[in-house]
């Protein structure tokens, strides 16, 4: 499911405002994470979301 603040071109509506949730702005992409296309980034953040769910 896509983060509810994203716009229909998946852009963050809340980029660069106080609201925006801390852990949005601690994460920095890198090369390895977003990969050759948003196929990859994705992939990549549900392996991370499944590591980090609440047990």
């Amino acid at each position: 499911m896509p983060c509810p603040h994203l716009d229909a071109a998946l852009r963050c509506q809340l980029f660069g405002r106080p609201e925006r949730p801390a852990v949005c702005a601690s994460l920095q992409p890198h090369a390895d994470m977003c990969g050759g296309d948003r196929a990859h980034a994705l992939r990549w953040l549900a392996r991370l979301e499944h590591a980090t769910a609440p047990t």
